[in-house]
């Protein structure tokens, strides 16, 4: 360990290698999927519906099966190696003869390995899948917000929606009817009946198509002032902040290639929107991942 010498089992190990001396190289076709994994988490994807994703996808793990979990995905995130460095004996042997490990906490040296073998990603990507992974449990925190991450293509508003009033996140209620002409989608705040039969926030519910809308009239509106946006996120590629350099390349680009746009686009509110907070039925503010909030009304 002192000498920097990686043991490390690599067919366990999603992404690399090792040559006829021992030393890592890269798997090209399992790096694609690890850069995947990296590019989609900083797209707004969780790492459920990461793994989700990549099981209907039918795309193979390292023992060949199309079997992901949550929690895999989030040690890979967070996984060093994966830009070329490397953190040797996070665990020890504590006991030679029955070969039992336990995580290290400070019972024996750690060493630290810089440059010990190829790369798949970027310092630059890896600093900021780090810095975002903090971010959404920062805001899980501010927001009282259990599990920021359960939000879907089916249900994207999840955790992301705060009442203007109280400052709890709103919940999905689904109305429905005999009629399913009828049937209704509407969110709610969490703070409305913390007791039952006895009123709490005085905020009113809004509905799953105007928080749709707002999103779209939002994008439409940056894509009109596409030279100021543009302009702000530029000087933004100044930042000291890996996340907020990459955010601001990412942005840039959106709105370089792509136009108005009538209908709601999931993928794209992942990319964007930190946040809705609901001010009224039909007003509602956006909080974007550059830092951005435009207040808009719905009609």
């Amino acid at each position: 360990f002192e000498q920097g010498k990686l043991q490390i089992n690599h067919v366990k190990f999603l992404g690399y290698d090792k040559d006829k001396d021992g030393n890592l190289i890269i798997n090209p076709k399992q790096a694609k999927v690890v850069r995947r994994i990296f590019t989609e988490f900083l797209n707004g994807k969780g790492a459920n519906r990461i793994a989700r994703d990549l099981e209907l996808g039918g795309v193979p793990n390292w023992n060949g099966k199309a079997k992901w979990y949550e929690g895999s995905i989030r040690k890979m995130l967070t996984n060093e190696k994966y830009k070329g460095e490397a953190l040797l004996q996070k665990t020890y042997t504590v006991d030679f003869l029955s070969k039992k490990r336990a995580e290290n906490n400070g019972q024996v040296p750690q060493y630290y390995v810089e440059d010990s073998h190829p790369a798949i990603i970027d310092k630059e990507m890896w600093e900021a899948v780090q810095l975002e992974m903090e971010r959404r449990r920062n805001f899980a925190l501010e927001n009282g917000i259990q599990k920021l991450e359960y939000a879907t293509t089916d249900n994207p508003f999840a955790g992301r929606v705060i009442c203007g009033s109280c400052g709890k996140a709103f919940g999905r209620k689904v109305w429905n009817s005999t009629d399913d002409r009828l049937r209704r989608i509407i969110w709610r705040c969490n703070g409305k009946y913390v007791e039952k039969g006895k009123k709490g926030c005085d905020s009113r519910h809004i509905d799953d198509g105007v928080l749709e809308q707002a999103f779209v009239d939002v994008f439409n509106a940056i894509v009109e002032n596409k030279d100021y946006f543009i302009g702000k996120w530029q000087g933004m590629l100044e930042s000291d902040n890996a996340l907020v350099r990459y955010k601001a390349r990412q942005f840039i680009e959106i709105v370089l290639n792509r136009q108005k746009f009538d209908e709601f686009d999931v993928d794209l509110y992942f990319a964007m929107v930190e946040k809705m907070t609901v001010v009224n039925r039909k007003q509602v503010i956006v909080s974007l991942l550059d830092g951005t909030e435009i207040e808009c009304s719905v009609e």
